[in-house]
């Protein structure tokens, strides 16, 4: 009872209930009707032994989409996916030198650049989507808006860089948020917002992920401001890059990527190819670009209640010679 609007429509099937017990009353009241005739070939042809059984099938198919159309009556409700109105997101994008590995083809970021203008494109429209980027430090390329435009030309400019300062990247980013939820009228009336960080190594800036300006601390910051960071372990274990000639391995440390999000509240992927990375972006999609929603579901007991009772009529017509 409690997925339907007008629960109180469903007494209409206690009446549909009683057209079906008079239908039956009727039927049996005609046959002893019939046995009231003395005459033995007249009640052969008025009631014969052999009555075709499939009689009774369209009155059946009648009481069914009766019910059925009742159903619809007391609207059923259902939880679906609508496309947001408005959300905010940030893209937190890490341009340490160590995103120049080509363990995912062309590099990491390249494939991080094509995947970010993949989102972008795809993003629901009316989402505000800014785009952060950082090694030593952090910048804002892109404060949220929704021209998604904007940010696909910003991934095309990114600059490699010394360090990781993930901290620093977060902060910068919460700081976005906070500046347009201001505009938007305040906390209580801003959109839901989300925070999508993408990087392939471990915070080198400052050397203690707790300290004040710190990855973890910078996470705590997001979950006390109600801003999941989802972060996405770009590139392998087997990742090296070429430093004055020196291949320095640069393998991906997913523990504190993970630990950054299981702080904020946030979800941890991992994707170690273009592909795997353009599936989390869409997964990410359909949570962000999307709500649930309960609304109105009685189409499809309307559309069945509807085809089953033009049924009836023709089933009537082909078998009974009459409707219903």
């Amino acid at each position: 009872m409690s997925n339907l609007s007008s629960p109180w429509w469903l007494l209409l099937a206690l009446i549909v209930a009683a057209l079906a017990g008079v239908y039956v009353y009727i039927q049996r009241l005609r046959a002893r009707r019939a046995l009231r005739f003395a005459n033995l070939e007249v009640l052969n042809r008025v009631a014969p032994v052999k009555r075709n059984p499939l009689r009774h099938v369209p009155i059946a198919l009648l009481v069914v989409a009766l019910l059925l159309l009742t159903v619809a009556l007391s609207g059923p409700q259902a939880d679906r996916k609508v496309p947001r109105n408005k959300a905010t997101v940030i893209l937190v994008m890490d341009v340490s030198r160590s995103m120049n590995a080509t363990d995912v083809a062309p590099s990491r970021i390249k494939a991080a650049q094509a995947s970010a203008k993949k989102f972008a494109d795809e993003l629901t429209e009316g989402i505000n989507l800014g785009l952060v980027s950082y090694a030593g430090t952090a910048s804002t390329l892109v404060s949220p808006t929704p021209d998604h435009t904007a940010t696909k030309t910003a991934a095309d400019k990114l600059q490699l860089a010394d360090k990781t300062a993930t901290g620093e990247g977060i902060f910068a980013a919460i700081q976005q948020i906070q500046t347009l939820n201001t505009v938007l009228g305040g906390d209580k009336a801003a959109p839901p917002a989300r925070i999508v960080l993408l990087s392939d190594g471990k915070e080198t800036v400052p050397d203690n992920p707790n300290n004040p300006r710190g990855a973890f601390t910078a996470a705590r910051k997001a979950k006390e401001e109600k801003i999941p960071v989802s972060t996405i372990s770009f590139g392998t274990m087997g990742g090296t890059v070429d430093l004055e000639g020196d291949q320095v391995p640069v393998p991906v440390d997913d523990a504190s990527l993970r630990q950054i999000a299981n702080i904020s509240g946030g979800e941890f992927f991992t994707a170690a190819s273009l592909d795997e990375l353009n599936r989390v972006y869409e997964k990410l999609q359909k949570d962000i670009g999307y709500e649930t929603r309960r609304g109105d579901n009685s189409r499809p007991w309307l559309i069945a209640g509807t085809l089953l009772a033009i049924l009836a009529a023709f089933a009537a017509l082909v078998i009974n010679r009459r409707l219903p």
